[in-house]
């Protein structure tokens, strides 16, 4: 039965089927996909990975990318139905969606805000004029045999995205990479096909007519790794912007690679690029690199044996690519401007209001991130993109709780450190270690399968979860103010997280959870009698070509047995230590002792 809202027309069209005996059913598609991938793996089959893996000498890769994104809208493109996906198959469709004879698109308008949104957060060109044209071909999923889409004159133009390292581009790259866009365009979305066993195919209505936007780059790429870092980075822009609120890992955003491949001694501005070739709808970040990396060696392969490589699209199944059919050319889709719908046309108005509302992007607020509250961009990165911005606004409300208790007591003026122990960690680099490691840790499967806690942090957009900001924020200014170990400050947090600790403060009285450590000259002692028990030990660092950090780390743990039960801290001890081999070491250069003294 397919069902569907009454929405372009007074009557929902019902189509239903006589009952028929069922045959056998066949496995299902995901055991015959398993049993696949075994018989690979069984023949010596590796996928692609490395750095080895980003060029090939005496050849140069060139990889343009289309984009297509689940817009965030209540309703679909040309029709009043229900842009969902997470329900009934077939329950959300009008008759404008199955195109039923005499049904008329409808332009939704309210799609245009996040559209407009994305297009700027791409730092494109938005067009106050743009047109709908006919993209005609013949598909399962595409009942009119036409799309509705932007080719001749686009929502927007001449975008770029700048790439860095933190990014995940190839190191070939350098630091930075720009990426042009050459459009932005507002298009229908297709059916979509289910597969399943014995080579049968399901269709869902749901996603057909839903709005998408497809996001064209010039072919400026040149490395598997930059390319799966480009669809990244377009991804938490769209998010950020409230574009598409659905990533590439639920299926909300796909990708097209067209690849070509040129000897290296051919390139240059004004030389012809290779045959392109274009591998269709890739699902996840790992696909893109391991498809494109697929098809550059498939294509050079093909070349260096005599053959010529065609123009042609093809399908990966993960393992391998399929030939689909011949590379339509523009002359194949015959567009031709659509006669049911008018001009899109957006005010300077509605452009600059949407400009001004978008918020801060995420390259924006890392920066801050590394350069005012000391993370490391990769921490950055990752604090942004997790929970749909939930955690990093978290991490703020912790960090402005512990900066209360400091100043409170004197230690921080404006924000900043001005009475922490010499070669402590920052409280703005600390928290951010504990909000994005140690709450990590709260949801993982080894807790989740010791049934140490709930699984979920429960994390808003807002910033709250299960852990109570006040919580966290008085066991990181206890432990950056050293008055109890990481230890003891895990096992607070694991307690706050199962509910078991109401007040951080009087649980820590009431179990004697007080760090009480030794002074200056005890480490200073405790270092020495350490080294000292362990003639041969300085010649490890007088010999090495670089820092032994691990043997650092054995004379550290030494420390920690040797003290006071309970009484010697880890990075105190490390700093000490530290010191004390380095001054010994100087000596040696100097010609006072040998390296065992």
């Amino acid at each position: 039965m397919l069902h569907t809202d009454a929405t372009s027309s007074p009557r929902s069209p019902s189509v239903s089927a006589s009952e028929t005996p069922s045959p056998p059913r066949p496995p299902p598609l995901r055991k015959l996909l398993k049993e696949e991938a075994k018989a690979r793996k069984a023949a010596g089959y590796r996928k692609p990975k490395g750095p080895e893996t980003q060029t090939v000498p005496g050849w140069e890769l060139t990889v343009g990318i289309e984009i297509h994104a689940q817009l965030n809208t209540a309703r679909k493109l040309f029709s009043s139905a229900a842009n969902t996906f997470d329900t009934k198959p077939n329950t959300h469709t009008a008759f404008f969606d199955l195109a039923i004879p005499g049904s008329q698109p409808v332009f939704q308008r309210e799609t245009l805000v996040p559209a407009v949104r994305a297009a700027l957060a791409l730092g494109c060109d938005v067009q106050r004029v743009s047109r709908w044209d006919r993209k005609h071909y013949m598909h399962w999923d595409q009942p009119a045999g036409y799309q509705l889409t932007q080719y001749y004159e686009p929502l927007a133009r001449d975008g770029h995205i700048t790439l860095y390292a933190r990014d995940g581009i190839a190191a070939a790259d350098g630091a930075a990479v720009r990426v042009d866009i050459q459009q932005v365009q507002m298009e229908q979305d297709t059916a979509k096909t289910v597969a399943q066993a014995a080579g049968v195919r399901w269709l869902d209505f749901n996603r057909a007519g839903a709005p998408l936007l497809e996001i064209i780059t010039r072919p400026q790429l040149h490395h598997p790794a930059t390319a799966a870092a480009l669809v990244r980075k377009v991804q938490q822009l769209l998010a950020a912007v409230d574009a598409c609120v659905v990533g590439m890992e639920e299926g909300g955003l796909r990708a097209d690679v067209n690849v070509s491949v040129r000897r290296a001694a051919a390139a240059g501005p004004a030389a012809p690029l290779g045959t392109r070739v274009e591998i269709k709808n890739l699902v996840s970040f790992r696909g893109i690199q391991a498809a494109i990396v697929h098809e550059r060696d498939r294509q050079i392969a093909l070349i260096e044996a005599g053959g010529e490589v065609r123009p042609e699209t093809r399908r990966w199944d993960g393992f391998d690519s399929v030939s689909l059919r011949g590379k339509e050319g523009v002359v194949d889709y015959r567009y031709m401007p659509d006669p049911d719908l008018g001009p899109v046309v957006i005010g300077d108005d509605v452009v600059d209001h949407l400009r001004s509302s978008m918020g801060e992007l995420p390259d924006t607020e890392i920066e801050g991130l590394v350069r005012c509250y000391g993370l490391t961009p990769k921490d950055a990165s990752a604090l942004v993109l997790l929970d749909g911005g939930g955690r990093v606004e978290f991490y703020y409300n912790v960090v402005d709780a512990m900066e209360d208790r400091l100043g409170a007591e004197g230690h921080i003026t404006d924000g900043e450190a001005t009475a922490s122990p010499s070669g402590a960690v920052s409280h703005r680099a600390l928290a951010g270690k504990w909000v994005l490691n140690e709450l990590g840790r709260l949801t993982s499967e080894r807790n989740a399968a010791q049934g140490d806690g709930p699984t979920d942090l429960e994390m808003t957009a807002e910033g709250t979860c299960r852990i109570p900001t006040a919580h966290l924020a008085d066991i990181l200014f206890y432990l950056h103010r050293k008055r109890i170990t990481a230890e003891v400050a895990k096992d607070l947090l694991f307690a706050v997280h199962r509910g078991d600790v109401s007040d951080v403060t009087e649980a820590i009285e009431a179990a004697g959870l007080w760090f009480r450590g030794l002074s200056a000259a005890e480490y200073q002692q405790l270092a020495q009698a350490v080294l000292e028990s362990d003639a041969s030990v300085m010649k490890a660092f007088a010999r090495a070509k670089t820092y032994p950090e691990g043997k650092l780390m054995f004379l550290v743990g030494n420390m920690m047995r040797a003290g006071p039960e309970g009484r010697v801290d880890a990075k105190t001890a490390a700093d000490v230590m530290r010191e004390l081999v380095r001054t010994r070491l100087a000596a040696f250069e100097a010609g006072e002792s040998g390296p065992e003294s």
